[in-house]
């Protein structure tokens, strides 16, 4: 397990690996079809990528995500 003050960093890399499997998913399917190749492209060339960058902009993007949420919001 992990200490509470690890949060926010787990939940970005949970948040961002899930988002970037799902959208990567989407887009390979309709570049390529599902064909006997599919898992390969999808997870290789298309998720793993993706990861790689999304979860650095979660963590740099979530910050300010949650500013412009409390200033849209009522407490």
């Amino acid at each position: 397990m992990f200490p509470p003050r690890f949060a926010p960093v787990l939940f970005g890399f949970i948040l961002s690996g899930l988002m970037s499997l799902m959208v990567s998913g989407i887009a390979t399917a309709r570049a390529t079809g599902i064909g006997a190749d599919f898992i390969y492209l999808w997870l290789v060339g298309g998720w793993l990528p993706s990861f790689a960058l999304s979860f650095p902009a979660v963590l740099l993007v979530g910050p300010v995500a949650r500013r412009v949420v409390a200033a849209l919001t009522r407490a």
